[in-house]
């Protein structure tokens, strides 16, 4: 590999050869690379890429039992490498950006996460993200028996410990069987990408959060929603055609009537803007 930063163009065309890949063969640390490369450019990323390999080599090769592996995450990540959640700066775009979670050893829970589920494939185990709302979790399993970690914490978690951490959230809330069940790759990333996305609309900065959406869409083609929220923002940006467009892709990636419905409407919404 080069150790010259990528360009744009080579960057674009990596993610979108993803959008095309089975989720099976994405490499999770290298896409997430590429997406941080995207907002950092003219970093070469052949440091990153060997830390990644540093930090898989650390852990104990064979299959521990499940808990043995997930203590052998939480030591690599933490305590030999010296990462943590950013607690005093949660917020800062920073902690979605994995190559500054590199440079700074602070992330999200879902930027560590990947850090973690990238070594332990890497070193053969069997490392999933999780669908557990709010607070991104990880599962390793071995055979029929299961740990969890909480990645920004750097610990492992317990039954107890997952219901406590979701009713933080919603007191009303109660752990479901769907909250154990692991999420694809590409879930994965489109997670970490969100966290970006949620805090420019907050800002109101509908043109950075359309370019995210943007981002996803590369590695992420046929998630109709995200092309309805596309069209959305893109009026926001007063890019009524670009809108029209998205919103015309949302309606011929539709997967039920509901959506195609929806997408009909949102077409005719915003060509209303045009007359």
């Amino acid at each position: 590999m080069s150790d010259a930063a990528p360009s744009r163009e080579e960057i674009q065309a990596r993610l979108k050869d993803v959008g095309g890949r089975d989720d099976a063969a994405i490499d999770l640390g290298e896409t997430a690379l590429w997406l941080a490369a995207l907002d950092r450019p003219n970093v070469a990323l052949d440091r990153y890429r060997a830390h990644l390999a540093d930090l898989a080599a650390a852990l104990p090769r064979g299959k521990p039992s499940a808990n043995d592996m997930a203590a052998a995450l939480c030591d690599m990540l933490v305590r030999a490498n010296g990462y943590a959640g950013d607690q005093q700066n949660y917020d800062d775009d920073q902690n979605a950006n994995l190559i500054r979670v590199i440079d700074r050893r602070k992330g999200l829970p879902v930027s560590l996460g990947i850090l973690m589920i990238d070594a332990g494939t890497r070193a053969g185990w069997t490392v999933h993200g999780l669908s557990f709302p709010y607070h991104f979790l990880v599962r390793v399993d071995h055979g029929n028996a299961r740990a969890v970690l909480d990645p920004f914490n750097g610990t492992p978690v317990s039954p107890a410990d997952m219901r406590t951490l979701l009713k933080s959230f919603n007191a009303e809330a109660d752990l479901e069987p769907a909250f154990y069940q692991p999420v694809a790759k590409r879930d994965v990333l489109v997670r970490l990408q969100n966290n970006l996305k949620s805090r420019a609309v907050q800002l109101r900065r509908f043109d950075r959060a359309a370019e995210l959406v943007e981002h996803i869409l590369m590695f992420a083609p046929d998630l109709p929603p995200l092309w309805r929220e596309l069209g959305v923002l893109k009026v926001a940006c007063g890019l009524v055609n670009e809108a029209v467009a998205a919103a015309e892709h949302y309606q011929e990636v539709a997967e039920n009537d509901a959506q195609r419905h929806d997408a009909a409407k949102l077409v005719q919404k915003i060509k209303s803007h045009l007359n």
